[in-house]
C-alpha cells in the first residue's frame, strides 16, 4: 500500500503574505504621519503651480499653444510624483535601516529583501499616484477642464512614483551618511527636475540638451500627463510609457541588488 507524501508549497520570489505584511506595517504608521507628509507632498508643487502659473502667466499668456497655468498645471504633476517619492524613499529607508533599525526586525519574519524593497517601493508609488493629481485639481479651479484622459494620470504617477521610490531607496543603500543626500538633490534631482518640461518648452534648448532630455523619466512623465489630458499622440505616448515602465523596473531590480548588499552581507 502507497502512501503519498506531501509535498512542500513551493515559495514564490515574491510572496503575497510578506508583500501584504510590509503594506499593512506602511499603512499602520501612516496613519500617525499622514499629515504632515500630505501637506509637505501636496503645498510646496501648488506654490510652484500657483507661482509659476501666475507670475510667468502674467508675463507669458500662452506656451506650446495651451494657457501657461494649464501648461505648468500638468507639468506640475511630475514635481508632485518627484516630491512625493524620491524624498520619503531616501530618507524613510535611511532612518530605518540605520536609526530605527526597522528593517532587522522585518527581515527576521519570513520576510525577504526582495519582498521588503517590493513592498516600500509600492507604497511610495501608492502615495505618489494619489498626490500627483492635486495639481491637476488645482489647475481645474484655475480653468482647466477635465477630460477623460486625466483617468490615467494616477496610473501614470503611480509608475513614475515606483521608479523614483527605487532611485530613493537605491541611495540610501548607497550612501553612507544622511548627510551625503545633499550631493544627489543639487546634482542630480534638481537639474531633473527643472530640465523636465514642467515650467518651460525644451524645444529652445540646444539639441545636446534636448537629447539629454529623453533620459529624464520626470520628462517622460511630463510628456504623457500633458498628452492624456489634451491628448494622446499615439506611438509618441507608447515611447513614453515604455521609457517610464522600463525606468521603473531598472530602478526594482537596483534597489533589491544595493539594499541586498547593505543589509545583509
Amino acid at each position: 500500500m502507497s502512501t503519498a507524501t506531501a509535498s512542500p508549497r513551493r515559495l514564490h520570489r515574491l510572496e503575497r503574505a510578506a508583500l501584504g505584511g510590509v503594506l499593512a506595517r506602511e499603512v499602520m504608521n501612516f496613519s500617525s504621519y499622514w499629515r504632515s507628509t500630505t501637506f509637505s507632498s501636496t503645498v510646496e508643487p501648488t506654490i510652484f503651480l500657483l507661482a509659476f502659473g501666475f507670475g510667468f502667466g502674467s508675463l507669458v499668456s500662452t506656451v506650446a499653444g495651451l494657457p501657461y497655468v494649464e501648461f505648468v498645471g500638468t507639468g506640475t504633476v511630475a514635481t508632485a510624483v518627484l516630491f512625493s517619492s524620491v524624498f520619503p524613499a531616501m530618507f524613510s529607508s535611511f532612518i530605518k535601516r540605520e536609526f530605527q533599525r526597522t528593517y532587522d526586525a522585518i527581515l527576521a519574519a519570513p520576510v525577504d529583501t526582495e519582498e521588503l524593497v517590493t513592498g516600500e517601493a509600492l507604497w511610495i508609488a501608492i502615495r505618489a499616484g494619489v498626490y500627483g493629481n492635486v495639481p491637476l485639481l488645482v489647475a481645474m479651479v484655475f480653468g482647466l477642464d477635465p477630460t477623460w484622459g486625466m483617468l490615467v494620470v494616477p496610473l501614470i504617477a503611480f509608475v513614475t512614483g515606483f521608479g523614483w521610490a527605487g532611485f530613493g531607496i537605491t541611495i540610501a543603500a548607497v550612501l553612507k551618511t544622511i548627510d551625503n543626500f545633499g550631493y544627489v538633490t543639487s546634482s542630480v534631482i534638481t537639474p531633473l527636475f527643472l530640465v523636465a518640461g514642467a515650467f518651460f518648452p525644451l524645444d529652445q534648448l540646444p539639441e545636446w540638451a534636448q537629447a539629454l532630455a529623453q533620459l529624464n523619466p520626470l520628462h517622460h512623465c511630463v510628456e504623457l500627463v500633458r498628452h492624456a489630458v489634451f491628448g494622446f499622440e499615439g506611438w509618441v505616448d507608447v515611447g513614453h510609457a515604455g521609457a517610464l515602465i522600463g525606468f521603473a523596473l531598472v530602478m526594482w531590480r537596483v534597489a533589491i541588488n544595493r539594499s541586498e548588499k547593505r543589509l545583509i552581507n
